[in-house]
Formats: structure tokens, C-alpha cells, sequence
């Protein structure tokens, strides 16, 4: 469904990645998993066309989505949910929820999408007039997720959803990701914590220094020895 193919991404003269390439087909939860500066969320940002890579491509359904714009990458269905959730903390709920919707198609069936977000989230219904600073970390990352629903993805990726969260607001994000993908959404999720998201993901790529290192089933990575010794401490 998506194919990266050898990207090389700058940050001016700071090159942050080096050949990367993976894939993610139709209806699956791919993860990306690594430290802290491996280069997770600027292979986000790369997708979704806030950065551009200087070298290789960016496929998605027949489309280069390299050669676009960002706001064209979202009208195409590829939706980023970024990293500390960047919403507009001085506007309610709602009004956040509808900023996800602009794109042409998406406001076309903003009601209904509205109604679904509700549906998946009812506290965000229940706060649709609440200022969206005012609300606690977990209902935030709701209504983040709920924005990038607006935009009726096909992919949806997430950037560190747990990030911030107690460990049941981190179990509650990975079952509305799951549920996500459930309803038909694909999944992309990039993340620190590691044993949780291999036993969540059907496939996986460990990123390390920008590079990848390893690919596999979660299952096979969370019993792969680099991945334990790296990441699990075991």
C-alpha cells in the first residue's frame, strides 16, 4: 500500500537518515521501533511531506508522494497524528476535531466523520466545547487521534502516542489504534516502548542511527537477540 524506497533526509547539512526502505500493506499495524534519535519521527515527517528526502521515493497506491506537498499528501489519505500532539490548545474540542477536516473530501463528509469520531471517543463528545489545553494528557492524545480521523485516512500513522501517559492510558491508546485498523484504517506506529508495541504489530522495522537494522513478524523480533538485549534488557 505504501513503499519507501532508500530515502536519504537532511536536516540542512545533518544527514539523519541513510537508504531507508520498507513497506506496509493494505490493513496491517506496521511498526517502527528504536530509540530516541534514530530517526522514527523524521521518517514520519518525510511521509507526510514536511520534509523532503534527498534521495529515493515515497510510493502510495501508484502516487510519489515525495514530489507533494503536504497538504496534498493528506487529501491522498496518508494522515500523521505528530509526536506531543500539537493541538490548538486555545480552541475547544470541536473546533480542533473540524481543523482535521479542510481537505476537499474530508469536509464533504465532515458530519458524519464528526459523529463517528464521537462515537469512538465519547468523552470528546462529552468536552466538544471544553479549550483543548484544559483537558489531561490522555483525553489530548484522544482528541489528536480523533483530528487525524477528520481527515479520513487510509493510513494513519501514529508518532509516540504513549508518550506522556500513565501505563493504562498507554493500554487504552494502543486498543483505539487496534480498533482503528478494525474499522478498516491501516496502521503506521512509531514508538520508544517496545516490548509493547511487537506484541501489538503484525510486522515490524527497528531503526537504529537512522538506518535500518532488522525486520520481522512482532512475534519474531521480540524473540530475536539484538532486539532483547538492546530493548528489553534481557
Amino acid at each position: 500500500m505504501l513503499k519507501v524506497s532508500g530515502i536519504d533526509v537532511f536536516y540542512g547539512d545533518l544527514q539523519v537518515l541513510w537508504d531507508v526502505s520498507f513497506e506496509i500493506k493494505q490493513g496491517e499495524i506496521l511498526v517502527l521501533v528504536g530509540a530516541n534519535g534514530a530517526g522514527k519521527s523524521t521518517t514520519l515527517k518525510t511521509i507526510s511531506g514536511l520534509l523532503k528526502p534527498a534521495r529515493g521515493s515515497i510510493e502510495f497506491q501508484g502516487i510519489y508522494l515525495d514530489q507533494l506537498k503536504a497538504d496534498q499528501v493528506i487529501s491522498h489519505g496518508v494522515v500523521h497524528v505528530p509526536e506531543a500532539r500539537r493541538l490548538f490548545r486555545e480552541m475547544t474540542v470541536e473546533e480542533n476535531l473540524i481543523m482535521g477536516s479542510l481537505a476537499p473530501e474530508a469536509k464533504k463528509k465532515r458530519a458524519d466523520t464528526l459523529e463517528w469520531v464521537y462515537e469512538l471517543f465519547p468523552r470528546m463528545k462529552e468536552r466538544r466545547k471544553q479549550v483543548a489545553g484544559t483537558m489531561s494528557g490522555g483525553e489530548q492524545q484522544m482528541c489528536a487521534i480523533g483530528r487525524g480521523l477528520m481527515a479520513l485516512p487510509k493510513v494513519l500513522m501514529f508518532d509516540e502516542p504513549s508518550l506522556g501517559l500513565s501505563p493504562i492510558l498507554v493500554q487504552e491508546v494502543f486498543e483505539i489504534a487496534k480498533r482503528i485498523n478494525k474499522e478498516g484504517v491501516t496502521v503506521l506506529l512509531v514508538e520508544q516502548n517496545v516490548r509493547q508495541t511487537l506484541t501489538f504489530c503484525d510486522r515490524a522495522y527497528v531503526l537504529e542511527n537512522g538506518r535500518i537494522v532488522l525486520h520481522g513478524t512482532g512475534k519474531e523480533l521480540l524473540n530475536d537477540v539484538h532486539v532483547r538485549e538492546a530493548y528489553l534488557g534481557i
